[in-house]
């Protein structure tokens, strides 16, 4: 089964975070990964949540995603994100 993670970021330093959008997007590939949604339009339709940028990267498996959020590749580009983005991810799986 597919396995999905999705972000929340606001970004503080647009330039700065090119580093870590071009290590986030290594690691991805290394562990089988793809983006679906990766900024773009936004609207909420319903509710009081208010995302700024929205990110959704699919995996061939739970444990595919699990490995790379885990990884040394994913480590380094969290780093380079540290004072300039905050994150809200999550993970969840997909239908078979």
């Amino acid at each position: 089964m597919p396995a999905y993670v999705i972000v929340n970021t606001r970004v503080s330093d647009p330039t700065r975070i090119q580093k870590y959008r071009d290590l986030a997007e290594q690691s991805i590939k290394q562990f089988g990964g793809h983006y679906l949604v990766r900024g773009g339009f936004l609207s909420v339709l319903e509710g009081s949540y208010q995302p700024e940028r929205m990110v959704l990267v699919e995996f061939p498996t739970l444990d595919r995603a699990k490995a790379w959020y885990a990884s040394e590749a994913y480590a380094e580009a969290k780093q380079a994100r540290e004072g300039i983005a905050e994150f809200e991810m999550v993970l969840v799986e997909g239908l078979s």
